[in-house]
């Protein structure tokens, strides 16, 4: 008889511990795969535009340089505006990369897509070139002291003589496209499609003015 319950006791621990084990291992997965409040989210801007100029190809180089930008949008953080004359950032969103760091190579894309230069460079390319695009961006938030809440970007270009350094033409590109919920997301929605906007904008700018 002792040998039976030694037998069952033996049985019903091993029983215990795998039950534990199998508990810790579902509460370990639910906690894997379940958000963490803290959990920061990242937008990107990668939306090229449609309906590009179309021209006869020349035989020019254009060199696009990597943007400026107003320090204070010079951060991943992602700003918004409440009020006039206040920036203020999300704590849980935030770009994957800062706004001229994602706008460089979609401005190199949007004007190689034109097919109208025989080469279109970006840094670290020391090379001669015939062009330059020069590109500020002046702002970039998310306003939701408008009604609906709109997404604000805004840019200054210039083309460039590449020999001279000679500015051949500037333009200022402002756009403000609205928000289809007052979220952060909605805001990543909006300035893809603002920055696509806006591109379009550069290339009918670049090839028009183009000697």
């Amino acid at each position: 008889m002792n040998a039976i319950r030694r037998v069952r006791h033996w049985a019903c621990a091993r029983a215990g511990i795998l039950l534990a084990a199998l508990s810790m291992a579902v509460l370990a997965g639910c906690s894997l795969f379940s958000p963490v409040e803290d959990d920061i989210q990242v937008g990107v801007i990668d939306q090229l535009p449609t309906e590009l100029p179309r021209r006869e190809p020349h035989a020019a180089t254009l060199m696009v340089l990597p943007p400026a930008i107003n320090p204070v949008y010079d951060t991943v953080r992602m700003a918004y505006r409440l009020r006039p004359h206040q920036v203020e950032y999300f704590s849980r969103h935030e770009w994957g990369a800062t706004p001229a760091q994602m706008l460089q190579p979609l401005l190199a894309r949007t004007l190689e897509n034109t097919h109208y230069f025989h080469a279109v460079l970006s840094p670290p390319y020391f090379g001669p070139y015939h062009y330059a695009l020069r590109t500020e961006i002046l702002e970039l938030t998310q306003d939701f002291t408008s009604e609906p809440a709109t997404l604000q970007l805004s840019l200054r270009v210039q083309l460039v003589d590449g020999d001279s350094n000679r500015v051949i033409a500037e333009r200022a590109i402002s756009l403000r496209e609205p928000l289809l919920q007052q979220t952060p997301y909605a805001g990543i929605v909006a300035a893809n499609e603002a920055t696509a906007k806006s591109l379009r904008q550069v290339a009918w700018f670049v090839i028009g003015e183009m000697p």
